[in-house]
C-alpha cells in the first residue's frame, strides 16, 4: 500500500522502484552472462594459441629430433627428450611424427636401454631400414661408384663402375646416375635426392669444379648443373647437389665415423690419385671463400721432389699419393684394377719386403711433414687419415705420430689424436648427407606433402 492505503497503481514510485530493481537486476544477469562469454572465448582462444604453440614447436623439434636419430645421439626417447629439452609428451609426439614419415621406428618393448621416468624402461629410437634412401655417386680418375643409402649413413646397396672419364663430364655423370637408377629400380625403394662427389674444389654457390687436375675435364665445368640435368632425366626426384670428396668424406665421418663429438676436424686422405683435406668446424665445413680452402695437396713438402700437376714441386699430391707409393715402391701399376686398390694390397700383403716398407717409411715421412705444419696452422682437435694414409697409419702408427709431433708445437707439447677412417666409402656417405639435408632441416616441409 502507499501512504493513504490505497493499494498501489501501476507507474507510482513503488512500482517504478520494484521495477527499476528488476531491470537492474536482469542487467546484471546478462553482464554476468556476457563477461563469463567473454572469458570462455578468451580461455578458448588462448587454449588454441597454446595448442598452436605447440604444435609449431612440436614441429620445429622434427629436424633436430631426426639429427639426433641420424646420428647416434638418441638411441632412446629419454635421451631424445633431455637432448632437446622438452617435455616426454612433445619427445613422444616427435617421435611418432617422425615415424609416421617413414623414417625412424619407435620400439616400445621392454628392455630398451636408458630408463625413462621411474625406472621405467625408455622407448628405442632407430633408423626405419625400410625407409627412404638418397642417391650418392663419386666419380674418379678410373671410374665411378654408385650408391643408396639411408639415413645413419647404412649404404643399402652399391654399384661400381669401371668406365674411362672422359673430357665430357656428362658421359661419366649420365652413367653413374643410370647405374643409381638401376639400384633404385631393383631395390624399389623412395629416393630423396641425390647427392655426387667429384675430386676437385666445388665452387659455391654456382657447383663449378674449379680445380678437377686428376680428371680431363676442363676448369669450371658446370658438375652440379650437368648433374641436376642427369637426374631428372632419369626420373629420380628431390635436389641434386655436389661437393669435393675429401670434404664429404670429413662430413660423413665427423657425423657417423671416427670424426664424430670433434669440434675441430682435420681430415687428410689420398683419393684414387692425388691427396685432399677437409676441415669441420663444429660440425660445418669450412670450405673458403670459393669452395679452395684447405688445398692440403698442394703444400710442398719436398723442394726437389715430383712435379706437380698445379705447376708446383715436391707438393703432397705427387709425394704421398697411391702413384708416389707403388713409384717407390718399384713398382709398375696395372690397368686391372685402381691405383688406390694396388696400393692398399702392395702395402698390406707384401709389407714385409724391404723395397715396400721403405717405400712406406718415405711416405710417412712427407705426409707427417704436411700434417704437422697444417697442426700449426690449424690446431685441430682431431685428425683422421684415409685412403692409402689410413693404409699407412695401420702400417706403422708410431713412426707417423712421432714425425708430426717432432715438427710440431702442438705435438711437442701432448700431441693431437692421428685417427683412422672408419666408414667403407665415406665420400659415398657424405654425398648422400648433401641430399639427406634438407630432410634433416625440415623433415615434415620435405617429406609431408608427399607422405600425405
Amino acid at each position: 500500500m502507499n501512504g493513504n492505503g490505497a493499494p498501489p497503481r501501476v507507474g507510482d514510485g513503488s512500482t517504478g522502484s520494484t521495477a527499476s530493481a528488476a531491470t537492474t537486476a536482469s542487467g546484471s544477469t546478462a553482464g554476468s552472462a556476457a563477461s563469463a562469454g567473454s572469458a570462455a572465448a578468451t580461455a578458448s582462444a588462448a587454449s588454441a594459441a597454446s595448442a598452436r604453440s605447440k604444435l609449431e614447436r612440436g614441429r620445429g623439434a622434427l629436424g633436430p629430433a631426426l639429427e639426433l636419430v641420424h646420428t647416434g645421439r638418441a638411441p632412446t626417447r629419454a635421451v631424445l627428450t633431455a637432448e632437446l629439452g622438452v617435455t616426454r609428451a612433445t619427445a613422444g609426439a616427435v617421435a611418432a611424427e617422425l615415424e609416421a614419415l617413414g623414417l625412424i621406428r619407435v620400439d616400445s618393448r621392454p628392455g630398451g636401454t636408458g630408463g625413462g621416468a621411474q625406472g621405467r624402461p625408455s622407448h628405442r629410437l632407430s633408423i626405419d631400414e625400410n625407409g627412404p634412401v638418397a642417391l650418392a655417386a663419386q666419380v674418379h680418375p678410373d671410374g665411378f661408384r654408385a650408391a643408396l643409402v639411408g639415413l645413419g649413413g647404412r649404404i643399402v646397396a652399391t654399384a661400381p663402375g669401371k668406365i674411362t672419364v672422359s673430357a665430357d663430364p656428362a658421359q661419366v655423370l649420365g652413367a653413374v646416375v643410370d647405374a643409381g637408377a638401376a639400384l633404385l629400380a631393383e631395390t624399389g625403394r623412395r629416393c630423396i635426392g641425390a647427392g655426387l662427389a667429384v675430386p676437385s674444389a666445388v665452387a659455391e654457390p654456382d657447383g663449378t669444379a674449379l680445380n678437377p687436375l686428376h680428371l680431363a675435364w676442363p676448369a669450371g665445368a658446370p658438375v652440379r648443373a650437368i648433374f641436376e640435368q642427369c637426374v631428372k632425366a632419369a626420373g629420380i626426384d628431390g635436389p641434386a647437389l655436389a661437393g669435393n670428396d675429401v670434404n664429404l668424406a670429413a662430413l660423413a665421418e665427423h657425423r657417423h665415423g671416427a670424426g664424430r663429438s670433434a669440434q675441430h676436424l682435420l681430415c687428410v686422405a689420398t683419393g684414387h690419385r692425388g691427396v685432399g683435406g677437409a676441415l669441420v668446424l663444429d660440425g660445418r665445413l669450412h670450405s673458403g671463400s670459393s669452395g679452395l680452402a684447405l688445398e692440403v695437396g698442394h703444400l710442398t713438402v719436398n723442394p726437389e721432389g715430383r712435379a706437380c700437376h698445379c705447376g708446383g714441386r715436391g707438393c703432397l699430391d705427387v709425394e704421398a699419393d697411391p702413384l708416389a707409393f707403388l713409384t717407390a715402391a718399384g713398382r709398375t701399376p696395372g690397368p686391372e684394377v685402381s691405383l688406390l686398390q694396388q696400393a692398399r694390397d702392395l702395402l698390406r700383403e707384401e709389407y714385409g719386403q724391404p723395397a715396400v716398407r721403405a717405400a712406406a717409411e718415405e711416405l710417412i715421412d712427407r705426409l707427417g711433414l704436411g700434417l704437422a705444419g697444417l697442426v700449426n696452422i690449424l690446431n685441430p682437435d682431431r685428425i683422421i687419415l684415409g685412403g692409402l694414409h689410413r693404409e699407412l697409419l695401420y702400417a706403422d702408427p708410431e713412426r707417423l705420430r712421432a714425425v708430426v709431433a717432432d715438427r710440431s708445437l702442438w705435438g711437442r707439447s701432448g700431441g693431437v689424436p692421428i685417427l683412422p677412417c672408419t666408414l667403407d666409402h665415406n665420400s659415398l656417405v657424405g654425398a648422400a648427407e648433401l641430399a639427406w639435408q634438407p630432410v634433416l632441416d625440415d623433415p615434415l616441409g620435405a617429406l609431408g606433402a608427399a607422405a600425405a
